[in-house]
């Protein structure tokens, strides 16, 4: 049975936007933000041979370099000040998340409630410096290396160290204050727009590719509807939802006797989200982004090796690609988002149980069998949207790079963004209704009042 919530979220009408001030505010202040993003992926590192790099990234584009500038927002493309993108930040994420699920010390922080949270994102961006440091030295010597720099040497290291750890630091400002400030998760969110932004060039040249006669007639129709049953499978994926019963007791509250309740727990199917895909996505760019700048004679035989098994489409690196997304989606969800000793503590704490199920140990035990199962599905399904792409991007040699992570993040991102902004709507249709409560109230009260001196 639908609650009154739900139903009033479902009638929220659109048009209230124009009435909510704050959520107005909150939007143009992310779209202000994100505009901003999108121009520093314009403006290029000091000493880059512009010539060069064109050449080189429109021979590289169906490869790595082609992922690499889809999660960049194409600031890899054209060496941008913002050409690491958002990753670094997302590599010290996993790196401390792993430490602190295996550290007693700081899993004893994450413990502390807001000041070890506060801790524990300190110690994430000092993380973040660290690799976006080593990040970008790597890419300036693989820069050079590749005879894409106009003046090599330590000067255009440093250089190009300087500005491209500058801008990460930059775009992970910019995603915290999206998040406190505005609408939507930050970090998400430029992710989200650095994909979208590149998508009417890719459309451009699938097309192009088409009418040329590179691809058939029949590939482009059949890339298409590929792309809306996938679309239309992640939406479903994402909603669906594994409901526990969960029963609350008769209890006396003051001189109030409460009634027998029962209710559910919703477990999503994929608790962990686009997460796992875009971990596993995090660790596969840096070594092979280095070997396709380094990709020329003075690359080695190590970096040849590594694009030779680890390159896009390759069945180490797809292998590789799915255990990481399957092991990503299992410790992100046991470890973040749904943990069930916590969970059953809560329950225990507010006299819920699980029918047949004693509280305490035995309802997480529970919990996390049935989480478990659901893993499978979850993990299994994320997986297959994130391989399959790849799989047929080079089975009929799409000329843009076309993956499955990508699409998990665009679905994933509008659903969560759109559901906040309901969100905000309804609080402010709740604003309404009790402050036209409080009017008329405040009418009937001054009625009545008048009532004596009329006598």
């Amino acid at each position: 049975m639908v609650s009154a919530a739900e139903q009033m979220a479902a009638n929220t009408s659109w048009a209230a936007l124009g009435k909510a001030t704050d959520l107005r505010n909150r939007i143009l202040f992310t779209l202000g933000l994100l505009i901003v993003y999108r121009l520093g992926t314009f403006i290029p590192v000091p000493g880059i041979d512009g010539g060069a790099l064109r050449d080189f990234v429109e021979q590289a584009g169906q490869g790595v370099a082609g992922m690499v500038s889809m999660f960049t927002g194409g600031a890899l493309g054209r060496m941008g000040i913002f050409a690491l993108g958002i990753m670094p930040y997302i590599s010290a994420s996993i790196i401390i998340q792993l430490l602190t699920a295996m550290v007693p010390a700081l899993e004893q922080l994450k413990k502390e409630g807001e000041q070890g949270r506060k801790k524990i994102n300190q110690y994430t961006r000092y993380s973040t410096v660290a690799l976006a440091t080593f990040q970008a030295y790597g890419l300036a010597a693989s820069l050079e290396a590749g005879d894409l720099a106009t003046d090599p040497g330590w000067y255009f290291r440093a250089a190009c160290v300087i500005t491209l750890v500058g801008g990460t630091m930059f775009l992970m400002w910019l995603g915290e204050q999206i998040t406190q400030r505005g609408i939507g998760n930050g970090i998400s969110l430029i992710i989200f727009v650095g994909i979208i932004a590149e998508v009417p060039a890719a459309l451009v040249q699938f097309f192009e590719s088409g009418r040329s006669g590179a691809i058939s007639p029949a590939v482009i129709v059949g890339v298409i509807v590929m792309v809306v049953a996938v679309i239309a499978f992640v939406v479903f994926m994402e909603r669906a939802l594994r409901k526990i019963t969960i029963q609350y007791p008769r209890r006396q509250v003051g001189m109030k006797m409460t009634e027998a309740q029962s209710s559910h727990l919703p477990v999503k199917v994929n608790p962990a989200g686009v997460i796992p895909a875009i971990f596993a996505s995090s660790l596969l760019l840096l070594p092979t982004t280095i070997a396709t700048f380094s990709q020329s004679g003075s690359s080695g035989p190590i970096m040849s090796q590594i694009m030779a098994y680890f390159g896009p489409g390759q069945p180490l690196y797809l292998l590789f690609f799915a255990a990481m997304i399957v092991f990503f989606a299992y410790f992100y969800t046991f470890n973040v988002s749904f943990k069930p000793d916590d969970v059953a503590d809560n329950l225990k704490s507010q006299n819920g149980f699980v029918p047949g199920i004693k509280p305490g140990k035995k309802t997480a035990d529970y919990l996390e069998y049935v989480v478990n199962r659901i893993l499978v599905i979850g993990a299994a399904y994320l997986a297959a949207v994130a391989l399959l792409p790849e799989i047929i991007r080079t089975q009929f040699a799409i000329p843009f790079y076309f993956g499955g992570t990508s699409v998990l993040i665009v679905v994933s991102v509008t659903m969560d963004t759109i559901q906040q902004v309901q969100s905000h709507l309804l609080a402010h249709q709740y604003e309404g209704l009790i402050q036209k409560s409080q009017l008329r109230g405040k009418g009937k009260g001054r009625k009545k009042r008048g009532a004596p001196a009329r006598r």
